[in-house]
């Protein structure tokens, strides 16, 4: 693939004859797949080139992947969202960037590509967070696709196309509110594809339990006898970190910022040193500040192709979204799997259902973080906890403000009731997780 590609600036001019001859066999007819609402129209194609707008979520290698096939399929109207810039270590899979590109915005560059690639596609970057949007922006699109590596992600964003929708008196939904997001997730040469449809389909939260655990170690072996480099690294992460506070009080891990993995990664291999361990990588030591699963291109490439055939069925109607959860594995030979998950009735985020906490009498407000950070359903990262007593608002415990986390957690040992809570108390907790507080009511019953 040549280093700089060639640039077409006149979009009439790129429409040779032939161009999308294997998009109208798709739109100009029908077939035994089609919808009920699908109406073969040559305008069809018209409208998909120019009208429809679409937003990637995540650059990485299964966005990059995304791009190009949204791109070569007839899709123009491209916004991309990602917050990372390129390293070295991406080139291997992440097409669509160079050696030259190292040290800059993967949006910015995946753009650059596209634009300069695809005669007459249209995308638009932003090196951002997806937190640094709101529902105005949100709501411009026709439908989401997702390429990210992360689950708090996965969920806000999920949070946020939930809150979009409008209701009538009836508690009908407003279609015109309705995003459609589809979202693809690989680890290694493992793989799926699911399709969501906010309100109709289960959400991310129905079926969080399908997502693997993260890998925790325990802290006395990380703390007393380490035998692998990763616990060498946790170490040093965990309670050197904090104890020595080498860039400043209060300064959290940045995954992203070498001189953070470089000062981990020379005290991981202290410690790995004092106890004759061997292993300990500056690639390691990112790895696992990060979590970062080995990426395999072949199935971001077949993962891709799903999510972007999924899109394209959604936005053209010309046959049915997949239904609605799909499974790729070629770790031994090749595998794939369809079935249709189902929602919850009383998911956290998609249902109508009222959320109640139930803990005996004498909880601690320890117990009740435990349980939102440890319970599978919920899987909060960093829970902050109000409440509402004598018509004032009550701060229990918050973690994202250094101050306040001194100071609330004081209150982490005492019991629920010596706090003023009792049956019925509304709580309101706030959470990465999820672009929204959640309301949630107090029920104590006796041991």
């Amino acid at each position: 693939m040549a280093e700089e590609p060639m640039t077409v600036d006149d979009n009439d001019a790129a429409e040779w004859p032939g161009r999308w001859d294997h998009i109208k066999k798709l739109l100009e007819r029908s077939g035994p797949f089609a919808t009920p609402e699908f109406e073969p129209s040559p305008e069809l194609l018209g409208i998909m080139l120019e009208h429809l707008r679409v937003l990637v979520i995540g650059a990485g290698g299964l966005g990059c992947e995304i791009l190009k096939d949204l791109a070569l399929s007839g899709f123009r109207q491209i916004d991309v969202i990602d917050m990372d810039t390129i390293d070295l270590s991406n080139l291997n899979r992440q097409f669509l960037f160079r050696t030259k590109d190292v040290g800059k915005a993967k949006a910015t560059c995946a753009a650059d590509f596209i634009n300069n690639r695809v005669a007459g596609c249209n995308v638009t970057p932003h090196f951002k967070r997806i937190e640094d949007f709101d529902e105005t922006f949100y709501s411009q699109f026709h439908l989401i696709i997702c390429g990210l590596d992360s689950i708090v992600a996965r969920r806000w964003m999920n949070g946020m196309l939930l809150s979009m929708i409008s209701y009538d008196e009836d508690g009908n939904m407003d279609p015109n509110t309705v995003k459609p997001m589809i979202d693809g997730g690989t680890e290694g040469f493992k793989g799926n594809a699911r399709v969501i449809i906010p309100g109709t389909t289960p959400c991310i939260e129905c079926t969080l339990d399908l997502y693997p655990p993260q890998v925790n170690f325990p802290m006395c072996t990380i703390a007393h006898t380490p035998r692998l480099p990763e616990h060498c690294i946790e170490y040093a992460k965990v309670l050197l970190w904090p104890q020595e506070e080498p860039f400043g009080a209060g300064v959290g891990i940045d995954g992203d910022d070498p001189s953070h993995i470089q000062w981990i990664f020379e005290k991981a291999q202290e410690r790995a040193d004092q106890f004759n361990i061997a292993g300990v990588t500056y690639r390691l030591t990112q790895g696992v500040v990060k979590r970062i699963i080995p990426a395999v291109a072949s199935t971001n490439a077949v993962i891709a192709a799903q999510c972007v055939t999924e899109a394209f069925k959604i936005a053209t109607s010309c046959c049915f979204p997949l239904k609605n959860y799909m499974v790729f594995n070629d770790t031994d030979g090749l595998y794939t799997y369809t079935y249709e998950a189902e929602r919850k009735e009383d998911c956290l985020a998609c249902s109508q259902a009222p959320q109640m906490l139930e803990f005996p009498e004498d909880a601690t407000l320890q117990t009740l973080v435990d349980h939102l950070t440890e319970n599978n359903t919920l899987q909060m990262k960093a829970p902050s906890i109000t409440t509402t007593m004598n018509g004032r608002n009550k701060t229990l415990y918050m973690q994202s403000v250094e101050a306040i986390r001194k100071k609330t957690k004081e209150n982490l040992p005492k019991k629920l009731t010596d706090l003023g809570l009792s049956t019925g108390q509304e709580l309101v907790i706030a959470d990465a997780t999820t672009p929204n507080s959640l309301v949630f009511s107090l029920k104590l019953v006796p041991k």
